[in-house]
């Protein structure tokens, strides 16, 4: 009897686990699709000067990725320490490299 009392348990823990999970998910996915709409209506529209609607688009992008990362990529996730290590050193790669053409281009 107790046997099935955990197992009871154990299903409802993992049924309330999931549960929020979704809810986490489908925020982050709405909170996506509301930066979109966000730099679409920056572009098409003169709401911010034309000197500061690369960054702050750059800047949405820069969230979005993060937003992928950390939830649909589940990078929250135990046991992802590799690809997490492997994701990050890329992106620090390629921020160096970018860095340094700048640099080369502007110096």
């Amino acid at each position: 009897m107790a046997n099935n009392s955990n197992t009871s348990n154990l299903d409802s823990f993992q049924k309330q686990k999931n549960k929020d999970e979704m809810k986490k998910q489908l925020i982050s996915f709405a909170l996506m699709i509301g930066f979109t709409l966000i730099a679409f209506a920056i572009v098409a529209s003169d709401v911010i000067s034309d000197m500061f609607v690369v960054p702050v688009i750059l800047l949405l992008a820069v969230i979005q990725v993060a937003f992928q990362f950390y939830y649909f990529m589940h990078m929250k996730d135990k046991d992802h320490e590799w690809p997490s290590i492997m994701i990050y050193g890329g992106v620090w790669a390629a921020l160096l490299t970018i860095a340094g053409l700048v640099l080369v281009v502007w110096w």
